[in-house]
């Protein structure tokens, strides 16, 4: 009994450092209709500004919690809202997600810029005070964690349900136009939610700091919880939202108590966040789920099946005159280019032209490498076989994830992703008790291996511009226009969802078995949840909706670790770049591709 009261009291704690975060990203929800992704990295380099002043620079705890939640997350909030987000008004929920993937990524960077990794230990809150309850002691960290949350629910409440401002703010949101009409003035609303969103993120991440330590990617997707919670009470109630963080302390709270210690479990505690994403998800009510995806984006111009074979023997041609002049560094370097191309190329076909935004496709490709390896042969079969395994668990996931769309559909993507990375991907049952994996080599020189990455990019490329060009193709985009048009007309449109699903599965599945065949190991650590954010980007920065886009986001992709390890100084300044070309071209899916098309089409003009 005592045991079980000191996990409810750890439970508690945590869930109401939860409730905190995910009360903020209702807060920016319900007055923006802009889902932050980037709400944990908020939270994360704030809580390192707090090591910063007090731990650092030595300044007391309640002068550096005031001056970081009071005056700098805050002013984050509005210089996000104003140079990021204001621009975005209106945009589809694709846009807005690739914009806050790319603020996520960039906090990251920055971070990762200005402290270097290193051990950070904060000190807890009133670490000298506490309250024993029974046999189990409460510390003064846990007792101000709990009054934050009760204080920060009650005064969003009040905030949104019983003051002016919060009727205001949703008004703004349901019809802005009108609500100026009667003086309110909707960018300063919006400007002042996601200064107090930012604020509580700041507040939960500081919160949680002394729990999970400091870490760039860790606290950065502890707001995988914050999610759920949020989604507990749809992204609109903020008492449910309360209940639904607590709710999830608790469980996380009582499955390391009462599950087993084996690697299984363990794996299974790091997942619970993920699990517990995708059953509130499936156990929603369907109607409020149908938020908008990658809509009305007018692509770049489809060649022909003469243009294509024509440019495909172009290209092939021009990767034959590099293999015969650069060594086999650069050769091997390209082949990986290559390979991250044609990943690429399956988010051109789910992401282009199906419009839907998965935040992680990366798993597909690590399902490929795994299957390849598992078989452990060089045959081109294997390739093949491997393709084949991420369609079915393309296929599966679309199946389950049938009845949500666009932000929910790639909130359950990056919840997929996630119990994959945990249950399988890093499972000795993937790949063994090291967590590596050798793999033959399907060619044995490195000029050999940009060949066949060539030669397979382009027949990829190939096929899936013939889909676009067919019926499936056609369908596609009309289903991504507009879904609810094309039910009335009598298209399936489930089945074309499951159909791109297992396409664009299977071509990332193809480009793991490449990749590990290329590589000759493969890790757990190589698909871990973080690897699928910048793939994203790079596919929006280069252009999602065309083959050329798709390679030269792998030569990008490829060219971001070089740059990384040939600069170190450089290499959170890389990332911050990154994320900052996201967020700024978020409204072109074509990408920097389109302006070499219009710069040619005005030449000819």
């Amino acid at each position: 009994m005592t045991a079980l009261l000191a996990y409810t009291i750890f439970g508690l704690v945590t869930g109401g450092a939860y409730a905190v975060v995910a009360g903020g990203l209702v807060l920016t929800y319900s007055t923006s209709k802009v889902f932050n992704v980037g709400h944990g990295a908020i939270g994360m380099v704030m809580a390192f500004l707090y090591w910063e002043l007090a731990e650092n620079r030595g300044l007391p705890q309640w002068l550096a919690l005031l001056i970081v939640v009071g005056g700098c997350a805050p002013l984050f909030g509005l210089l996000i809202e104003r140079f990021v987000m204001r621009r975005l008004a209106g945009a589809p929920v694709g846009i807005t997600l690739v914009a806050g993937v790319g603020v996520l990524v960039g906090l990251i960077g920055a971070a990762q810029a200005i402290w270097p990794p290193q051990a950070r230990p904060v000190r807890p809150f009133l670490d000298q005070y506490g309250v024993h309850i029974g046999q189990s002691f409460v510390s003064g960290h846990d007792l101000v964690t709990l009054a934050c949350a009760v204080l920060v629910a009650g005064g969003l409440y009040l905030l949104l349900n019983r003051t002016r401002t919060g009727l205001a703010m949703r008004a703004c949101v349901d019809a802005p136009e009108l609500a100026a009409l009667y003086g309110t003035r909707p960018h300063r609303l919006s400007a002042l939610s996601w200064a107090i969103g930012s604020a509580l993120a700041a507040l939960g991440g500081i919160l949680l700091t002394p729990v999970v330590q400091l870490d760039y990617v860790t606290m950065t997707l502890l707001v995988i919880t914050a999610y759920t919670a949020a989604l507990v009470g749809r992204l609109r109630s903020l008492p449910w939202t309360f209940a639904g963080a607590l709710g999830l302390g608790l469980v996380q709270s009582y499955a390391v108590a009462y599950l087993p210690s084996s690697p299984f479990w363990i794996a299974f505690r790091a997942a619970i966040p993920a699990l517990l994403l995708f059953v509130v998800l499936l156990a929603m009510p369907q109607s409020p789920l149908r938020i908008g995806g990658v809509r009305g984006s007018r692509g770049v111009a489809v060649p022909n099946a003469v243009t294509t074979g024509v440019g495909a023997g172009l290209f092939l041609g021009v990767v034959v005159v590099l293999a015969l002049l650069v060594d086999s560094v650069v050769a091997g370097q390209l082949a990986l280019a290559l390979v991250f191309g044609i990943v690429l190329l399956s988010m051109v076909l789910l992401t282009g032209y199906g419009g839907v935004v998965s935040l992680g496709q990366f798993t597909f490709v690590g399902v490929g490498a795994v299957t390849v390896a598992r078989l452990g042969s060089s045959s081109p079969v294997t390739l093949l076989a491997g393709a084949l395994v991420a369609a079915v668990v393309g296929a599966l996931i679309a199946l389950t994830v049938l009845r949500v769309s666009g932000l929910y559909l790639a909130l359950a993507t990056l919840g997929f992703a996630q119990l994959m990375d945990k249950l399988v991907l890093q499972s000795p049952i993937a790949l063994g008790v090291r967590g590596s994996l050798q793999v033959p080599p399907a060619v044995s020189s490195p000029t050999a291996q940009l060949l066949l990455a060539a030669g397979v990019f382009a027949l990829v490329g190939a096929g899936v511009l013939a889909i676009r060009r067919g019926r499936l193709g056609r369908r596609m985009i009309a289903v991504k226009d507009s879904s609810a048009a094309c039910a009335t007309l009598g298209v399936n449109v489930r089945w074309i969802r499951v159909g791109v699903f297992a396409l664009s599965a299977a071509i990332a599945g193809l480009a793991g078995g490449l990749f590990a065949q290329l590589r000759e190991t493969v890790a757990a650590s190589d698909f871990q949840l973080f690897n699928n954010l910048p793939l994203l980007l790079f596919a929006v920065i280069a252009g999602v909706t065309s083959v050329s886009g798709a390679a030269l986001g792998g030569l990008l992709l490829m060219l971001l670790p070089v740059l990384q390890s040939g600069f170190p100084a450089f290499a959170g300044a890389a990332v911050v770049l990154l994320g900052v070309a996201a967020a700024g071209l978020a409204r072109d899916p074509n990408g920097l591709v389109s302006w070499f098309f219009r710069a040619w089409s005005w030449r000819r003009a």
